[in-house]
């Protein structure tokens, strides 16, 4: 297969969605920041949260642009034990860390998912998301290829090991149950692809939620969200666990067909919740109406129809599993961001790829949409099932001489 030109559909949305951040961050950053400095005595300028969106967005696409023309995929394969080693490694020194009280662990409502790093903060659980596509992207395409799909000394095992491990430094140390469905979403999407009977890909689902269910019915705090969940969608009297979602489908609905328009955002001046992150949606649809939601959902529709398009067009085991893998990540954290909003599930504290306030979301999703961009480079023409994939391995010698040759 010869190098071709990239998937445009999938850089223009990715680089769209970036933009569209940029102007929605721009509109209610001044609001937010009156907001925290009238409720916490803090000292952020008008134009300070504009100013950290563009430079996330800076280095996203620095990040976007290197995984799509500088760092070849294979080579980023060879170094998927240590990337995942290095993703749990991260995770697990930030609980070290907050359990032992330093001032390197960043903490908010009692919960610790970030690195204090003096200006910046760092949250390791975005990068074990890439580490953990990478890492079964190779581990898949090598049992694959072994013929031990399936087996359990051989094949669940190890899985289980390493997907146990990395759930539990999320959903436990860190409470982070969001990045735990975003992680279950990546996982059972190219478990869905690689090969496993659909018998035991149901039993491990099933068992998988046998133990979301017990993590939340253990939890005060996720049954609280339940609780006002289902007072949410049963129409019971609004209280303060239903602040959240009554705000944000409040906004939804305040901005009706065509919205009330940049910079009138009524709810973004401290009545929703985390305006710029989790609730980024809701601010959305006040501000841009139905018609605005309805295109931003469509170029998420666009740009993840495109990404499964690249996958079934690639014959490369690994490549294609990963494709699949970046797919699920996204698809997760906007449909899971978007029925929270709108109160279709409990709110998880999931942030909108790519359009929500923050970097290190951005930046890691944006080097995973660029390594799906290199591989669409590399697809054929005719869609490639996925019984015949390692038929086709022989295909796999030519196809990275192309690559060399047209380096």
């Amino acid at each position: 297969m010869r190098k071709h030109k990239s998937d445009l559909i999938v850089l223009f949305t990715t680089l769209g969605l970036m933009a569209l951040g940029l102007i929605v961050i721009y509109a209610i950053g001044p609001m937010r920041a009156n907001v925290l400095n009238s409720t916490y005595g803090t000292n952020y300028g008008s134009h300070d949260f504009f100013i950290g969106q563009l430079r996330s967005v800076a280095i996203s696409l620095v990040a976007f642009f290197l995984a799509f023309k500088v760092i070849p995929y294979q080579t980023l394969r060879k170094f998927a034990k240590p990337i995942m080693i290095l993703g749990i490694l991260l995770s697990a020194l930030l609980w070290v860390l907050a359990m032992s009280g330093s001032s390197l662990a960043k903490c908010e409502l009692g919960e610790c998912r970030w690195y204090n790093l003096g200006p910046v903060s760092f949250q390791p659980a975005e990068f074990l998301k890439l580490s953990l596509t990478i890492y079964l992207a190779d581990f898949l395409a090598r049992k694959k290829e072994e013929g031990t799909i399936g087996k359990l000394k051989e094949f669940w095992l190890p899985l289980g090991l390493i997907c146990g491990i990395s759930l539990g430094l999320v959903v436990i140390a860190q409470g982070d149950l969001g990045t735990g469905v975003t992680l279950v979403a990546i996982i059972f999407g190219m478990l869905l692809v690689s090969g496993v009977s659909i018998k035991q890909y149901l039993l491990v689902f099933a068992l998988v939620v046998i133990v979301a269910v017990g993590a939340v019915a253990t939890s005060a705090h996720r049954m609280q969200r339940v609780d006002a969940w289902i007072a949410t969608l049963t129409g019971s009297a609004s209280s303060d666990s239903t602040y959240h979602i009554d705000n944000a489908m409040l906004a939804i609905g305040t901005g009706g067909f065509t919205g009330v328009g940049i910079g009138n955002s009524v709810q973004a001046t401290g009545y929703l919740p985390e305006s710029i992150n989790d609730s980024v949606f809701a601010i959305m649809g006040e501000t841009f109406g139905f018609v605005g939601l309805f295109l931003i959902v469509g170029v998420f529709a666009t740009m993840l129809l495109r990404l499964l398009n690249v996958a079934s067009h690639t014959a490369a085991p690994d490549e294609r599993l990963l494709v699949v893998g970046v797919f699920s990540w996204v698809l997760a954290g906007v449909s899971v961001n978007i029925m929270a909003m709108t109160g279709l599930v409990p709110v998880t504290g999931i942030t909108l790829p790519l359009l929500s306030y923050g970097g290190t979301s951005m930046l890691f999703v944006a080097f995973a949409l660029g390594l799906s961009l290199q591989i669409s480079c590399y697809t054929s023409r005719e869609e490639v099932k996925n019984e015949d994939i390692s038929s086709r391995g022989r295909i796999r010698g030519a196809h990275y001489a192309s690559r060399r040759r047209s380096a």
